[in-house]
């Protein structure tokens, strides 16, 4: 399933909408994911949840990260809602986000809301976007675990321009805590690292290669034949690789298969792009895991 370069060493990144550990069988099995995603060096999982009563009560990120336990993680939630029989010395949330894994010490985290349209009818769910920065062959880089809305193009397309707005600004606003005056009591744990310009964002952006999302991520194809790829922006990992993308699914919608799932790379990233592959026999979600390499 995955390819290794002769060039040198690899790092792997996988990422996998994992349904809440609802398999294609209808089961609920948490060590069948980590078994699919085991061997990465950086993990992004979407659809991830704490005490619902469908998974069992079950806290899934710790879960997770005890089967993983060599692994560095945060968890951040879109969905976060009181238990319904909970009292004031529970701390229990019953919440659904992403989650990000690697094997080296994710640096700092932030967990971004994204735009979400208020519906009369159709559910409409709180999406966001985990960010992770992660040290890869000695360079710091943001990793984001993402999950954007089902809705329509209507109602993804803010969602990506908020995306896109987080990339531009991650560098002028800079890691957790900055100053030259920082308090001593503020540092004694160490100074988090500068924010970095690159960016890998993974997960399940629930439209596909030929909407308007897309393009507004990737860039439009040129009159002559080739995409307009920002050298600030992102290049599809898929496309790179010399995939067609129409040839993919990772998904359903309504009985049509469907690549929903992607893995966007900083352009300059695109260089250290070895491979980029469809895990199709796995059965722990309704999605199917992405995997790609990097030239270490």
């Amino acid at each position: 399933m995955r390819l290794t370069s002769e060039a040198g060493g690899v790092v792997r990144l996988v990422s996998y909408n994992i349904q809440y550990g609802k398999g294609k069988d209808g089961n609920y099995d948490l060590h069948r994911i980590v078994n699919e995603v085991r061997g990465a060096d950086v993990i992004a999982l979407q659809e991830v949840e704490r005490f619902w009563h469908r998974s069992g009560m079950v806290d899934q990120p710790r879960a997770i990260a005890s089967l993983l336990p060599e692994y560095w993680w945060v968890y951040g939630a879109g969905v976060d809602l009181a238990l319904e029989q909970g009292n004031p010395t529970d701390c229990r949330r019953r919440q659904f986000g992403n989650m990000l894994l690697a094997r080296s010490q994710i640096a700092m985290s932030r967990n971004h809301l994204l735009p979400k349209y208020s519906t009369a009818r159709a559910m409409s769910l709180q999406r966001s976007a985990l960010e992770g920065v992660v040290q890869i062959s000695g360079e710091w880089v943001r990793i984001y675990s993402v999950h954007l809305t089902h809705l329509s193009s209507y109602t993804r397309l803010p969602q990506v321009e908020k995306l896109i707005q987080v990339h531009r600004d991650a560098v002028s606003e800079g890691s957790a805590i900055t100053g030259r005056d920082m308090p001593t009591d503020w540092a004694d744990a160490g100074v988090p690292p500068s924010m970095p310009a690159n960016a890998i964002m993974m997960g399940d952006f629930n439209f596909e290669f030929d909407s308007a999302e897309y393009e507004l991520l990737v860039g439009p194809i040129s009159d002559y034949g080739d995409r307009l790829s920002n050298t600030v922006g992102f290049v599809d990992s898929w496309e790179i690789a010399g995939h067609r993308v129409r040839d993919a699914a990772t998904t359903d919608v309504q009985g049509r298969p469907a690549k929903l799932d992607y893995c966007f790379l900083s352009t300059v990233l695109s260089e250290r792009l070895v491979s980029a592959e469809i895990d199709r026999t796995a059965q722990g979600s309704d999605h199917q895991p992405i995997w790609i390499e990097l030239l270490d």
